[in-house]
């Protein structure tokens, strides 16, 4: 996953609204949005190459979200697969805060990622780009692949449409998948040196991205309300076309 916007209670009909893509080589297996058969309350995508998630939610309120970091100048060796990350916390029972804390002091034993949680009481980010955990409280956010609100054009635009979403009515999925598809480039002025060469920048600052192999894989939506929610992805081909598409109650 490569960007993800995100509003806490920022409509009195949401007290999460997300909207997220997942950017992968289209060769790393991976199966679609699901209940998990080992984890039934669990609903998300799993990579089938280490297990884990890149977003998922709850039958119980409970979600999580993970990016990486892109930064090829300082790698961090791992004993684990990311994607766990976001797994144990669905799986488990542990507060968000809490979860984010046993996170953070373990964080060096993987690559760069940032994490959020959430449940019904709290939402906590932690990353390998900050010290400690940050509480977040109402408003809209964004990550790529950098830490939080890190001003990367796809990044700021992203966050723009799903505020000005949200201020004309309850979340509207078409308009979410939209702000997803966006594939403008940015211009060179504007992008980040995060240690891959100007043409590679390029290539990664859209929203949506579909390069040589590797791009967008799914698009993912996910609501809740004071009650339940709803989560809908939308996955990619290889060529840029549209695949299957599924959604699920909460």
């Amino acid at each position: 996953m490569c960007l993800v916007v995100f509003a806490l209670d920022a409509h009195p009909r949401h007290r999460l609204v997300l909207a997220g893509n997942r950017d992968e080589a289209f060769a790393r297996p991976a199966a679609p949005l699901a209940e998990w058969a080992d984890a039934p309350d669990v609903v998300a995508g799993r990579d089938l190459e280490a297990g884990g998630t890149w977003l998922g939610a709850t039958h119980d309120g409970r979600w999580a979200v993970l990016t990486n970091v892109r930064d090829p100048r300082r790698p961090r060796p791992h004993v684990r697969s990311r994607g766990a990350l976001a797994a144990d916390f669905l799986r488990g029972d542990a507060d968000a805060r809490r979860y984010a804390e046993r996170v953070s002091g373990e964080r060096g034993l993987y690559d760069g990622f940032n994490l959020v949680v959430g449940d019904r009481r709290s939402v906590a980010v932690v990353s390998t780009q900050t010290d400690g955990v940050t509480a977040l409280g109402p408003g809209v956010y964004g990550l790529s692949n950098d830490r939080l609100d890190t001003p990367w054009p796809k990044l700021v635009r992203a966050r723009r449409r799903l505020r000005a979403a949200l201020s004309e009515g309850p979340a509207d999925r078409a308009d979410l998948f939209d702000l997803l598809d966006d594939r403008q480039l940015a211009p060179d002025a504007e992008l980040p040196d995060t240690g891959v060469g100007l043409e590679m920048e390029r290539v990664l600052s859209p929203v949506r991205i579909l390069a040589d192999g590797y791009g967008t894989r799914v698009s993912t939506v996910l609501t809740l309300g004071r009650g339940g929610g709803t989560i809908s992805e939308q996955t990619w081909r290889a060529d840029g076309s549209a695949g299957p598409f599924a959604e699920l109650a909460l």
